[in-house]
């Protein structure tokens, strides 16, 4: 079994902010220290590849978050300020969703302990979300010729 995290990327964020960004530490400190995960199946998660995310996502988009291009606007939409460590942990977690749906085909199971980015949008973020892992993944799965096709189930808390 193989699981991604992208907590290698700490997002800096003021005091009070909304996000609870040490969530995704806590939970992969809960799944070993519970024994439901061995330490060593979780892997840092890769950069994602410029294809793979272009596939979701608009190139003017795509600069704009790169290059630190977000408006005020934006950047509020998404909740994040940005940041360096930000384009950083998001391309790592869209890596970490890429790599954990090659790996749940090939070992039947797998997860990204970052994921679930999908209130992005094809040309903006929002909720959160810079970039949509799951339709990142998905893409990627069809256009490699993975699989004819992709269920995706949301199972979110909200």
């Amino acid at each position: 079994m193989r699981f991604f995290t992208s907590d290698r990327f700490v997002i800096p964020l003021p005091d009070g902010h909304s996000f609870p960004g040490r969530k995704y530490i806590l939970l992969r400190e809960h799944l070993v220290r519970e024994g439901i995960l061995a330490a060593d199946s979780i892997l840092p998660s890769p950069l994602a590849e410029a294809d793979d995310i272009a596939r979701a996502h608009d190139a003017d988009y795509m600069a704009a978050v790169r290059d630190g291009r977000l408006d005020a606007q934006a950047q509020r939409r998404i909740g994040l300020p940005w940041s360096r460590n930000l384009v950083d942990r998001v391309t790592a977690t869209m890596g970490g969703a890429v790599e954990a749906a090659e790996a749940a085909l090939e070992f039947g199971l797998s997860g990204q302990l970052a994921g679930g980015t999908h209130h992005a949008h094809r040309d903006f973020g929002a909720g959160y979300c810079i970039f949509n892992d799951f339709a990142i993944a998905a893409l990627k799965i069809l256009a490699e010729g993975w699989a004819a096709r992709v269920a995706i189930i949301d199972l979110d808390v909200h």
